[in-house]
């Protein structure tokens, strides 16, 4: 059968540098850092104490108040993405075939403030009795917000999350993009969502060592292949994207953003939490994307790296971009915007998507920022472009996006210029 084609038409996301698409874009091509010391909870005894939270966000101004109680705070970024991607999209709901609209939205860790919150509660009060919340079950599991979203807009299509940790939103955009150009829907609301900035979760990833301890110059610390990079800033929120089937987009005048060229997918098999220390499973994925896209490497202008700023990482990915784009590795810009926003973890995919995504429509390669001149890595060869602290303007046609989770899950996607 022939595939049909699919494109973007609406972008929602709330950042730890913005709460909106547009503000997201302005902060990250000025190189604004997120990071800030935690306020969510007391880390006044951890290890690290700063993360890249989101700053101002009401629940509210999206949600009725009394169904913003029912759920996690993950959830509630999924609702606030959502609606401004769909509203960005000029879907009219009301004269679409809604059997045809489904949503893949996914969560790494989904609801962990409300299974602390419980769990806690019941820790200090057995005694009593078991008394949970009704809702805390439906508020914590990571499939929940992709649920919520179809309520709310009434989407019969294909509905369920992904889950594998820092690529799950890359795969939901993934699925979707396949159901699409298989036919089996003819838009899909898909992304990702996280808040897992509370004890537990800063706790756990203390404990095996993986974020920075950076205190006392927080906004400096995500610093993806510096030599001085001590591990990754935890950051929150969520992004979301309309993948739409290319003609019914144009039946109904859509804008489009970019369309998608192609996804990859790979698993590393080497360990719980590394990546492999030659880059396998990220030469893997890159290449399966480029072959899905049918693409050659010198295709692709600019990638939009995994970079998270933890020792082994940044030297893997720099590895497999070497191998995977030979000689054209060097004319590639490549940038990490969790220098900026720190790592979403199973939104991290979805808010990177959107970032390549602006800089084809924009023709602006954000920056990697809080390089030191100086500070490099006799492990990291620096004669790649890796968009050092100021965004770069450059002609973006082909836009590649790496996500990599514990587990040795790897996602990559292509987006391209759109041409009729």
């Amino acid at each position: 059968m022939e595939l049909k084609r699919v494109v973007v038409t609406g972008l929602g996301a709330i950042t730890p540098i913005g709460n909106s698409v547009p503000e997201f874009w302005e902060n990250l091509v000025n190189g604004v850092s997120g990071a800030g010391p935690i306020t969510h909870f007391d880390a006044s005894q951890f290890k690290t104490r700063f993360a890249c939270e989101v700053k101002n966000f009401n629940a509210t101004n999206y949600i009725d108040r009394k169904e913003a109680r029912k759920m996690d705070l993950y959830t509630q970024y999924a609702i606030a993405v959502a609606k401004e991607a769909v509203e960005d999209s000029g879907l009219d709901v009301e004269k679409e075939d809604l059997n045809r609209i489904g949503v893949i939205f996914g969560a790494g860790i989904g609801g962990i403030n409300t299974f602390e919150d419980e769990v806690g509660n019941y820790a200090l009060n057995k005694d009593k009795g078991p008394k949970f919340n009704p809702f805390f079950i439906p508020k914590m599991i990571s499939d929940i917000a992709a649920g919520q979203i179809s309520i709310m807009y009434g989407f019969h299509g294909p509905n369920y999350a992904t889950c594998s940790a820092c690529a799950t939103s890359t795969n939901a955009i993934a699925d979707a993009f396949n159901l699409i150009r298989l036919g089996k829907a003819n838009v899909i609301v898909s992304g990702g969502s996280e808040a897992a900035i509370a004890a537990a979760g800063v706790g756990g990833f203390n404990a095996m060592h993986a974020l920075s301890t950076r205190n006392e110059e927080a906004e400096k610390a995500s610093r993806p292949f510096s030599a001085s990079r001590d591990g990754f800033v935890m950051g929150e929120g969520g992004g979301c994207l309309i993948l739409e089937e290319l003609e019914h987009a144009l039946a109904r005048g859509a804008k489009i953003y970019a369309e998608v060229a192609g996804t990859g997918l790979s698993g590393d098999a080497y360990h719980l939490t590394a990546s492999h220390p030659e880059g396998l499973g990220a030469k893997l994925v890159m290449r399966n994307a480029l072959e899905d896209a049918e693409m050659k490497p010198e295709e692709v202008d600019y990638i939009n790296v995994h970079g998270t700023s933890t020792p082994v990482g940044d030297i893997s990915e720099v590895k497999a971009i070497k191998d995977v784009f030979g000689d054209h590795a060097y004319k590639l810009n490549i940038s990490s915007s969790k220098s900026m926003t720190g790592h979403l973890l199973g939104a991290a995919g979805a808010v990177e998507s959107i970032a390549s995504i602006l800089a084809i429509k924009n023709g602006i390669v954000p920056p990697t920022i809080n390089h030191t001149e100086g500070d490099n890595d006799e492990n990291i060869d620096y004669d790649l472009n890796f968009t050092f602290n100021k965004a770069q303007q450059r002609e973006v046609k082909v836009a590649l996006s790496n996500t990599f989770g514990f587990g040795g899950h790897n996602a990559c996607i292509i987006f391209k210029k759109f041409a009729d």
